[in-house]
């Protein structure tokens, strides 16, 4: 690959991938994309229909108030993704603690990376003479990373009611030693639950998280930079708009003498990044519909199934044609004691030419069922 393809893959990472804006002050779209991934095989299998019925130490990401439904004294989680064909790698961990049996009160610490690695960096393949050198090709990497600190207690009753939380987000993005940012932000969330009926209201971003941007080019890497006719970074700010995510959950009572269990969500996703893929969408919001499905059996396993990602596509023949194109998802878990294993398969049609990911999930609960 010659240096004007490399120069045209660092763009592409940074801006498809991390969402980067390299050249407007201020940003309000596709800011801190991996934020909007999610974490958990359970749920991805689920296509992320999780809001209402979230209920383990993932919750502190797709609705902290089910932080409050663990029923151990303490959670802990991780999970690797490989997404884009195997080019960014996606990984998380998250720890939950209770803190107060009397009120359901827990707290929980996440973290998550999204990088991409072990990327060429040849600003300096050629010299100022003309000569190619390529003992001057260094690598370096483009990784975001967040750390969610979570809260969430019962209001009433141990098993209904009223559930509330909330996660404070860090956010640290880096761009080998050229940029860096750093932001800050909150997400809320609430559940009802009833014997059963779950609702879920999660608000995410809902003070805005404000990204700011510093980049430290070198005199020598500028100058390469104009040579070559791209775009010299500049300090910016990335404000990530608020979200809703609304979900409804219908499940099967607890029976002991049923060995098989269901369960049925849907979320609806509103968005105010003003973007126009979603199936319902204006110049300021954006509606996202999604399903997921778990069936389980005698509580040890467990197939999934979720759609979602709806989106009006243009017909490669007829721009004024367009059709409906949506992902499906499945996904299988398996509990053998305190951990459970969970596997979810993304992106199965292969929609717009995106690789299907394979994801894996480890959960191990410790200490005993306080219920």
């Amino acid at each position: 690959m010659d240096f004007l393809n490399y120069k045209a893959l660092y763009k592409v990472l940074l801006v498809l991938l991390l969402g980067t804006s390299l050249n407007a002050q201020t940003d309000t779209k596709f800011v801190n994309e991996f934020l909007n991934i999610g974490v958990g095989a359970r749920a991805h299998g689920m296509f992320g229909t999780v809001t209402a019925s979230t209920s383990d130490v993932t919750s502190a990401y797709w609705n902290p108030a089910g932080l409050a439904q663990l029923d151990t004294e303490m959670s802990i989680s991780a999970m690797h993704a490989s997404w884009f064909g195997g080019i960014a790698n996606y990984d998380y961990v998250g720890i939950g603690k209770l803190f107060n049996d009397d009120n359901n009160s827990y707290g929980s610490a996440t973290l998550i990376r999204m990088g991409v690695d072990n990327i060429p960096n040849t600003l300096n393949l050629i010299g100022p003479d003309g000569t190619i050198n390529y003992d001057n090709v260094l690598e370096f990497s483009a990784a975001d990373y967040a750390l969610m600190l979570s809260y969430a207690q019962k209001v009433g009753g141990r098993r209904s009611g009223l559930f509330v939380g909330g996660s404070a987000k860090i956010i640290f993005r880096q761009i080998g030693s050229f940029g860096s940012a750093r932001g800050f932000g909150f997400d809320i969330g609430a559940k009802y639950v009833t014997d059963n009926l779950t609702f879920g209201i999660m608000a995410r971003d809902i003070t805005t998280t404000v990204n700011s941007w510093s980049f430290s080019l070198t005199q020598e890497e500028q100058v390469v930079f104009e040579r070559t006719n791209n775009v010299i970074p500049v300090s910016s700010t990335e404000i990530a708009l608020p979200k809703i995510i609304i979900g409804a959950a219908y499940h099967s009572e607890e029976d002991s003498r049923n060995s098989i269990s269901y369960l049925v969500e849907g979320n609806i996703r509103l968005s105010t990044d003003g973007t126009q893929a979603g199936l319902f969408s204006g110049n300021n919001i954006s509606i996202d519909p999604s399903v997921g499905a778990e069936f389980g059996y005698e509580n040890l396993a467990f197939l999934r199934v979720g759609f979602g990602n709806l989106q009006r596509t243009i017909n490669e023949t007829s721009s004024t044609d367009r059709s409906l194109e949506f992902q499906p998802n499945i996904g299988l878990g398996i509990v053998l004691g305190n951990f459970r294993i969970d596997y979810a398969l993304t992106n199965i049609a292969a929609i717009s030419g995106v690789a299907a990911s394979h994801i894996f999930s480890l959960t191990l609960d410790i200490g005993d069922d306080y219920y």
